[in-house]
C-alpha cells in the first residue's frame, strides 16, 4: 500500500468497517455467561445487538444448546437464516475454522475433514463470506496471552494445551478447491493472512487464475505461528499488499485495542469481540462484544472517520463481485500485470 500525502486524513479514507466476533467458540458459556449466547434466539439477538452498536460484518460461529461449538451445518443454516431475517444488511462471514474447539477435557483441537469443510460452500442460505486460511501453520492462540488473561476460565483449567498445540491444516489442494467451490457458489473468500508468505501464496493464486475476485483479508497478529502485534510487522505487511486490498486488522486480548487504533488511523478496518478479547485495558473487568464495538465507534469518531453501515460495508468489501479474467482481477486489485510472453527483465507495467 502507498501512503501518500493526506492518506491519514479521514476524507481520504473509506468509512470504517467493523467486524464483530461475538460467539467466542474457544470459551465455554461459564467463562462469560453475561455475553456468550447459547440458544438460537440468543445467538440471533447477539447479531442484532452488534449491528445496532455499529458492526457491519458478523463473524459467525454456532453453539449447540449444551454450549459446545456446533459441527452441524444445519445449525449454521438456521443461524444464517435468522440473522439474515433480523438484520438483512449485515455482512455474514462464516468462520472457516468451524470445528477447532475441544469437546472434552484433554481432547485435541481438530478441524473437520476437508470434504466437510468444503461443504461451507453449500450453506443455505449462503453467507456473504467464508474465511479461508492460507497455508498450513501453527495456530498457538495462547502464545501471547498472559496467565492473568486466562485465570478462572475453561481454557486455563481444561483446554490450554489443546489450543497451544493447535495446527491449521490448509495445504495447496485444499485451498484451491475451497476457493473454487466458494466462488462457484457466489461466496467471497475472506483470506486470513497469518504472515506475509500466506499473502504471497494468494497473489500467486490470483496470477494463475485460481481466484478472480476482490482481495479481502485479515492480517492476524496474535503470535504463535502468526504475525506479532507490532507496528513493524504491520508496516512490513502493508508495504507488500497492493492499494486495492480491503484489509482488516485482528489481534488478541489486550493487543486488540491498540492494533485496532492503528488500523483506524491508517484507513484500514477492524475486528473485535469476545472471540478475540475478554478484558478492558487495565484487566479490571471483562468487556462485552457490544461494549468493544461501541468503544471503536467512539474512537473512530474522534479520528473524524465515519463508520460504515451494512450497505456501505457491502460496497467497500465488493460483496458479490467477481472478475472474468486474470488481467481484470490483477488490475482491479492494484497488482502489476503478469509478465508477457517473451518479455525480459522487470514485469511490463503497461496496461
Amino acid at each position: 500500500m502507498h501512503f501518500l500525502d493526506g492518506s491519514l486524513f479521514p476524507e481520504h479514507q473509506d468509512k470504517l468497517v467493523i467486524t464483530a466476533a461475538p460467539y467466542g467458540p474457544e470459551w465455554f458459556p461459564s467463562d462469560f455467561p453475561e455475553d456468550i449466547p447459547v440458544t438460537m434466539e440468543q445467538q440471533i439477538q447477539k447479531a442484532v445487538d452488534c449491528y445496532n452498536a455499529g458492526a457491519s460484518v458478523l463473524h459467525l460461529h454456532v453453539r449447540e444448546l449444551d454450549g459446545k461449538g456446533s459441527k452441524r451445518l444445519s445449525m449454521f443454516n438456521e443461524l444464517i437464516a435468522g440473522v439474515r431475517k433480523a438484520v438483512p444488511d449485515m455482512v455474514i462471514q462464516v468462520g472457516g475454522s468451524i470445528s477447532f474447539a475441544p469437546e472434552t477435557d484433554g481432547a485435541t483441537a481438530k478441524w473437520l475433514k476437508d470434504d466437510t469443510r468444503h461443504m461451507l460452500a453449500e450453506l443455505d442460505p449462503k453467507p456473504d463470506q467464508v474465511t479461508v486460511t492460507v497455508n498450513t501453520t501453527q495456530m498457538n492462540v495462547v502464545e501471547q496471552m498472559e496467565m492473568a488473561d486466562l485465570a478462572g476460565t475453561s481454557m486455563a483449567e481444561q483446554t490450554y494445551e489443546a489450543y497451544r498445540e493447535m495446527i491449521v491444516p490448509s495445504g495447496p489442494a485444499f485451498i484451491e478447491e475451497h476457493i473454487k467451490r466458494l466462488t462457484a457458489a457466489g461466496i467471497q473468500s475472506a483470506f486470513q493472512f497469518y504472515n506475509i508468505n500466506s499473502y504471497e501464496t494468494v497473489e500467486r493464486l490470483i496470477r494463475r487464475g485460481v481466484y478472480k475476485g476482490p482481495l479481502v483479508c485479515n492480517w492476524v497478529a496474535i503470535g504463535g505461528g502468526m504475525d506479532q502485534p507490532t507496528i513493524y510487522s504491520l508496516a512490513n505487511f502493508l508495504r507488500a499488499i497492493p492499494d486495492g486490498t480491503m484489509l482488516t486488522v485482528e489481534s488478541s486480548m489486550r493487543n486488540v485495542l491498540p492494533i485496532n487504533m492503528m488500523g483506524i488511523a491508517m484507513g484500514l478496518h477492524v475486528r473485535c469481540g469476545i472471540e478475540d478479547n475478554l478484558w478492558n485495558q487495565s484487566r479490571t473487568g471483562k468487556v462485552t462484544t457490544v461494549q468493544q464495538i461501541e468503544q471503536l465507534v467512539r474512537i473512530s469518531h474522534e479520528f473524524g472517520r465515519e463508520v460504515a453501515n451494512g450497505k456501505e460495508a457491502r460496497e467497500i468489501l465488493k460483496i458479490g463481485v467477481f472478475y472474468d479474467t486474470i488481467e481484470e482481477t490483477l488490475a482491479a486489485n492494484g497488482f502489476s500485470p503478469n509478465r508477457k510472453p517473451g518479455k525480459l527483465g522487470l514485469a511490463d507495467l503497461a496496461a
